[in-house]
């Protein structure tokens, strides 16, 4: 075992680990947004519960990514220094434009947000949080855009001689719209609203199950008992969720025509197809195939070729010289179809639920405990795609530039890395525990309780009341 092969474990481990948090603060930071917004236009007091509640989870999970996330700037200096000499000046645009516009602008509408309660007019603080949400995403852009790069790089030039060179920039507007940048944002963003779409779902499945055993008699109608507070969260990330679904899809097929285009090592290796074929099939699961289905989603031809592993790998072994330019072809196969497979189970689960909860029908039970799967589902998806496009590109960290082997720093010794790897592991362990005890716990509590009703007004001579009396919800 050689230091590449553990700094490539320590990155995988702390952006993965990483990455748990960024989608559900993408999603959740929106969801918490809407909810706001509800609060403010109707001035019921459902909805502001709820903004508090969801907006306790968001805040611990913000502070979670915030913490995971400053690891990975240090890793490019530790264990990437090459990598970062080559990259440097085409990144040090869009990487400072996410923290110097977009991450400030989120964290300082944040703290507006969490400290304003009370002190900033309604529609002030309203505005603080779509302020953060705003923020929030322009920053997913901006370092999906650079991670774009990497796999299809444009709007550059290298300098300097053999074994110097690096990339320097020439035109910032075409990094930022790269092709790739401009399929994948959407792709990981609208997968960013499932996953926090499948929390949200959980959360409310498992509240609405309490409730139920708390009234196992049902003495409390449902249209008006505790669990009923749930339905109004679960219906929104239902239609989130079903939403978004659409959005992965289709973004999902133009990224796969970007691949067959750019990253054709990568199709094939997510297909299992070994040799150039025409009219490819697709198998969406081992052992069923869909004659010419690969063919016509890569290229709208169903009897276009596709290229294989081991043609691609003799063209590149010409081409850039002595060496194995196929990725890890079973977990790049395998990711494909977990990312697929969990995807569809989730939207599928949120549109089966919008039928059983039409017309304001009542939660059924059954599915109620169904939507605890929301959790885990996206989460185990969106993982798997990042497998799928990261390790689909091995060997290279810039795409036909730059291998993975000579981007790590050269005078970092294989002990060093160990070390930071068990330290980060273990630490990181450590912090996973830490936030599912303080999600579990403020799920479990619960929204804060009602505000007490007010007294009924005094009724005037004619029987009419002299007030009208805004109405209490019922939880």
């Amino acid at each position: 075992m050689e230091a590449l092969d553990l700094a490539r474990w320590q990155f995988g481990v702390t952006t993965v680990y990483h990455f748990l948090f960024v989608p559900l603060t993408i999603g959740l930071g929106v969801f918490v947004a809407g909810l706001q917004t509800a609060w403010h236009r109707t001035g019921s007091e459902h909805y502001l519960r709820l903004t508090k509640f969801f907006g306790k989870l968001f805040l611990i999970n913000f502070a979670m990514g915030v913490v995971t996330g400053i690891v990975q700037e240090f890793q490019f200096g530790m264990n990437w220094s090459e990598y970062s000499v080559f990259v440097g000046d085409v990144f040090g645009a869009p990487l400072a434009l996410e923290a110097l516009l977009a991450f400030f602008l989120e964290s300082t509408f944040l703290g507006l947000w969490i400290f304003g309660w009370d002190k900033l007019p309604k529609r002030v603080h309203l505005a603080t949080i779509w302020a953060a949400v705003i923020g929030s995403n322009l920053s997913a852009y901006f370092i999906l855009a650079a991670n774009a790069w990497m796999k299809h790089p444009v709007g550059y030039e290298v300098t300097g001689g053999p074994g110097g060179g690096r990339a320097r920039m020439t035109d910032l507007w075409a990094v930022l719209t790269n092709s790739t940048a401009l399929a994948q944002v959407p792709h990981v963003v609208a997968a960013a609203f499932i996953v926090a779409g499948g929390f949200v779902l959980a959360v409310c499945g498992y509240n609405i199950r309490k409730e139920r055993r708390a009234d196992p008699d049902r003495t409390v109608p449902l249209r008006r008992g505790a669990a009923d507070m749930w339905r109004t969260p679960m219906r929104a990330a239902l239609v989130m969720t079903a939403i978004a679904g659409a959005v992965v899809a289709g973004s999902g097929d133009l990224s796969g025509k970007l691949l067959h285009e750019q990253q054709p090592m990568k199709l094939a290796a997510a297909e299992g197809l070994d040799r150039d074929t025409a009219g490819a099939a697709f198998s969406p699961v081992p052992g069923i195939e869909v004659p010419m289905l690969l063919s016509l989603l890569a290229t709208n031809d169903p009897d276009a070729v596709v290229r294989g592993t081991e043609d691609l790998q003799a063209e590149f072994a010409e081409r850039f010289g002595p060496g194995d330019y196929r990725p890890n072809v079973p977990v790049v196969y395998a990711s494909f179809r977990v990312m697929i497979t969990f995807g569809l189970a989730t939207v599928a689960l949120s549109v089966l639920g919008l039928w059983l909860t039409r017309r304001r029908r009542p939660v059924p039970g059954w599915f109620a405990r169904a939507c605890l799967l929301a959790l885990p589902l996206p989460t185990i998806a969106m993982i798997a795609g990042w497998l799928l496009s990261e390790i689909g590109r091995q060997p290279w960290t810039v795409q036909g530039e730059l291998l993975t082997a000579a981007s790590v720093s050269p005078g970092v010794s294989l002990t060093e890395v160990a070390v930071s790897l068990a330290v980060f592991t273990l630490l990181y362990g450590l912090l996973a525990v830490a936030e599912a005890v303080l999600l579990v716990r403020h799920v479990k509590a619960g929204p804060e309780p009602a505000a007490p009703s007010e007294p009924a007004p005094p009724v005037s001579g004619d029987g009419t009341t002299a007030a009208v009396l805004q109405p209490t919800l019922m939880y």
